[in-house]
């Protein structure tokens, strides 16, 4: 296996170490065909992308585009779960400028109301060290990352099952049916290989990332495809990677 497509790196504009050219420039240097820039939404604190910094991207990216021949570069978002009732924290006027849209949990967004502080902070937290809290905050967990899978057209789940548990053959039900594909990160190492085998029993596309925060990591995604096919993931069950023997 080998990827041509890297859909998931981060830059400066949010808490990455370089520019959307360096990354650009290391994906061409590798070979890859596309690379997706997905800094963090607004929603998360501390280092959350603005609307006027995507407008500033998106001027950026196209223009970039217009250069590079050899390479398409989407601009995207990582952008936070927010409420159980699967609101992501970036609105529709930055939806409207994106080409790829990731979603995944992190404990740096900012959640929408207080109750959605108990339910998606505070119960995770809770579970660490009482069983009966942990299997309740399992299931709102995954339930809040079905829900955003039926209110957006998302791309990819970053990371699932990295920051917070989920019941992963649920997930992957919902995300198979919305044409949603899981990520197996090769920064994070999740799905790992148990949750690669639950997820590719319901027909689940995957994709392989960096989550790169440097560009000499972009196209980094070795422990990725060697997760993958531990778990006998084939070619064809990955949006962005091709069968090398196939291509032979």
């Amino acid at each position: 296996m080998k990827i041509f497509a890297d859909y998931h790196t981060h830059t400066k504009y949010s808490h990455g170490k370089g520019t959307i050219r360096e990354n650009v420039e290391s994906a061409r240097r590798k070979g890859l065909k596309e690379i997706a820039i997905c800094d963090h939404g607004p929603s998360h604190m501390g280092f959350g992308v603005k609307i006027d910094k995507f407008k500033r991207m998106r001027e950026e990216i196209d223009k970039l585009n217009e250069e590079y021949k050899d390479i398409n570069i989407l601009l995207g978002v990582e952008s936070n779960i927010v409420s159980y009732n699967g609101e992501i924290g970036v609105d529709d006027k930055i939806i409207d400028m994106l080409d790829i849209l990731l979603v995944g949990f992190h404990f740096g967004a900012k959640p929408k109301t207080i109750k959605d502080v108990y339910n998606l902070h505070i119960m995770n937290y809770i579970g660490k060290f009482i069983p009966s809290v942990a299997e309740k905050a399992r299931y709102m967990n995954t339930m809040a990352v079905i829900k955003a899978i039926n209110n957006y057209d998302i791309d990819i789940i970053t990371h699932p099952g990295a920051k917070v548990d989920i019941d992963t053959r649920e997930l992957a039900k919902a995300a198979a049916k919305r044409g949603t594909a899981l990520e197996i990160n090769a920064s994070h190492g999740y799905l790992n290989i148990e949750y690669i085998k639950i997820a590719m029993k319901e027909n689940v596309k995957f994709a392989i990332n960096s989550d790169a925060h440097t560009p000499d990591d972009v196209g980094n995604v070795e422990k990725g495809i060697e997760m993958a096919i531990k778990a006998g993931l084939k070619a064809d069950q990955i949006i962005n990677v091709s069968d090398e023997e196939e291509r032979g």
